[in-house]
């Protein structure tokens, strides 16, 4: 990173020395005694201090065969000494020179809303220790300590509420432009702003981990990492070269004018494919960072748009995650929302994964919760406690038959989900079932996906039982399904997947790393595990299938507002080249009007850092 701030750092002084050089000279132009020798003095400093040092890198490259498309520039840099025309040499230096300085400057812009959120976190944090609070640098707070929110302040760390009623915004995160609810229990992200109340959190990640510290390092990484596309820049620069300096010894040699050369050549550099690629990558970056997404390979960008085979995870990428009741079968003389109602409130003091599932039930249904007593969970036996004179107990059907009890329901077994049993007074009142319930918005995604994305195979991959996998690819609309996979199987799948052609997996779990490694392009879901977000060249920090959609929608725009940039200018190039070999456009009016290109492909390509109307088509 150093070496690359050195360089333009390097650039941005023999851009002012051209400029200065330049300035200097048609300054000197007005005085007509003096010798020409003294009128062309600046630009000579400025050709050897500016033009022999990019020269001399020009010519390495050029022995190390490395036959990119800036070596026009050197050419035509030699070639205006050579004839004299110093004047166009030196804009030259001035166009190669600026066009490094203009790429830092764009690349600072695209980014300047991170930035913005880096000078907004605060360095330290209020720590409550012993009953007192006192002010600790943000590296000293460690997982588990308790933290001060005041009103207003930005969110130190990433955590979970504790005590206090408010809400954050969270929108630099996010992108979504709520204000959200927070409570005792509730988490709360780093970089988010606090509202009208204080909030007292539990640090749940060290400042490193946290969220805000993660989307940061995400610009770090990007403009150290050299995108694949812009070695397909190379690529067509290295076609663009051989044509443009062919062009430029056909206008000699049929003009007899070696100045032609020089105009053809110096309209012909190729700033547009240099710097617009590059500028619209960083941008396309930044904006993925400010909707909640990492990118981790900046090559993503340019490999999604092409990949034609999606192979999805099943639990918490297509789903949420966690069970939800489905179904209740009640015995007879037994009410369901009664039956519900009671096993909610003893529910509300177990820690059973299903029983946040009940009691969200009982709160979507709106059925009564009473006061319950005498609770206790033994170990292998359920959740037992006295609600309204009534014994309640929520177990299973295996604990219940190795008693053989009385109470056995009669209903029968469920193929797939999950399911506990309810006895009321000793009597069996119902069988609650529960599934991990698809995304609201999977469906629509998924079948979506061919029309407006072009994929062409849709498949479900997943480690859990068959009959889980086909009841949720019958909800979400995949016909292609894989089930009970070990990782390794799953790896061998999207090997074999990606040998006939890109592919996208998306996941989230542990056993999801090597699939996601071995696909063209891995996204893994939220922050369930580091070695799944290292194997990912995307992260979805906040697990959403929209989310996923934008990421699409923004790797295509980035193609287009690349592409379009550099081809656009190079076509601009090509006009001018026609005009100077033609003998309409000398070297000067030549390397203004590449100037002039340079601006309008960079403005163009600035253009992915800002979000359109709408990222999502679904």
């Amino acid at each position: 990173m150093s070496n690359d701030s050195g360089t333009s750092r390097s650039q941005l002084l023999i851009a002012i020395l051209s400029i200065v050089a330049i300035a200097i000279h048609l300054g000197l132009w007005g005085f007509t005694d003096l010798q020409q020798n003294l009128v062309n003095l600046p630009l000579y400093v400025a050709l050897v201090l500016g033009g022999v040092p990019l020269v001399w890198q020009l010519l390495r490259k050029l022995v190390a065969r490395e036959f990119s498309s800036d070596l026009l520039a050197g050419i035509s840099i030699v070639t205006g000494v050579i004839l004299g025309e110093y004047l166009a040499a030196t804009l030259v230096v001035l166009m190669l020179s600026g066009g490094e300085a203009l790429e830092g400057y764009a690349v600072r812009s695209a980014s300047s809303v991170l930035q913005a959120l880096a000078k907004r976190m605060p360095t330290v944090a209020h720590r409550v220790y012993d009953s007192k609070l006192e002010d600790v640098e943000l590296d000293a707070v460690s997982i588990g300590d308790v933290l001060q929110v005041f009103p207003h302040e930005v969110c130190p760390i990433d955590g979970t509420v504790v005590e206090g009623h408010g809400v954050m915004d969270e929108s630099y995160l996010t992108g979504e432009p709520y204000m959200m609810s927070k409570t005792p229990g509730a988490t709360v992200l780093s970089g988010a702003i606090n509202g009208e109340s204080a909030l007292t959190i539990r640090a749940d990640k060290l400042a490193v981990d946290s969220r805000y510290t993660q989307i940061m390092r995400v610009m770090e990484v990007s403009q150290q990492h050299r995108p694949r596309i812009r070695r397909l820049g190379d690529q067509l620069g290295a076609i663009y070269t051989p044509i443009a300096v062919a062009l430029a010894i056909l206008a000699w040699f049929i003009s007899g004018d070696a100045t032609r050369f020089l105009a053809v050549l110096v309209v012909a550099t190729p700033c547009p494919l240099l710097i617009a690629i590059p500028v619209a990558i960083i941008g396309s970056i930044s904006l993925a960072a400010r909707r909640a997404i990492v990118i981790r390979d900046p090559a993503v960008l340019e490999k999604l748009d092409g990949c034609h085979t999606v192979i999805f995870d099943k639990t918490g990428t297509l789903t949420y995650g966690e069970p939800q009741l489905i179904e209740q079968n009640c015995a007879d003389g037994f009410d369901p929302s009664d039956v519900l109602s009671v096993v909610a409130s003893i529910e509300r003091y177990s820690k059973h994964p299903l029983a946040k599932a009940i009691v969200t039930a009982g709160q979507q249904q709106g059925v009564e919760v009473w006061e319950a007593s005498e609770i206790s969970e033994p170990p292998g036996q359920g959740l037992v406690g006295r609600v309204d004179s009534r014994d309640v107990r929520v177990t299973s059907r295996k604990a219940l038959a190795a008693e053989s009890s009385d109470a056995m329901p009669t209903t029968p077994i469920k193929a797939g989900g999950l399911e506990c049993i309810v006895l009321i007074d000793g009597k069996f009142a119902a069988s609650f079932h529960f599934r991990d319930a698809p995304r609201r918005e999977g469906e629509k995604f998924v079948r979506h996906l061919s029309p407006r994305h072009g994929f062409k195979r849709i498949m479900l991959l997943s480690g859990d039982r068959e009959s889980e996998v086909q009841y949720l690819a019958a909800m979400v609309g995949i016909e292609e399904i894989l089930a009970e996979k070990t990782p390794e199987d799953k790896l061998a799948v999207v090997r074999a997947e990606t040998k006939l052609g890109d592919t996208l997996f998306i996941g989230d779990g542990i056993n999801d790393a090597p699939a996601l490694m071995a696909a063209t392009v891995g996204i893994a879901f939220g922050q369930n595990s580091d070695v799944t977000t290292e194997a990912a060249g995307a992260v979805i920090m906040d697990s959403s299938l929209e989310k996923v959609d934008e990421l699409l929608h923004i790797s295509h725009r980035m193609r287009r507002i690349a592409l379009e940039s550099a081809v656009g200018g190079m076509a601009l190039s090509v006009v001018g080249m026609l005009i100077a070999a033609a003998g309409y456009l000398p070297p000067v009016a030549g390397a203004l009007s590449q100037e002039v290109i340079d601006v309008l492909a960079v403005l163009n390509a600035l253009r992915a850092a800002f979000p359109p109307r709408s990222l999502k088509d679904f």
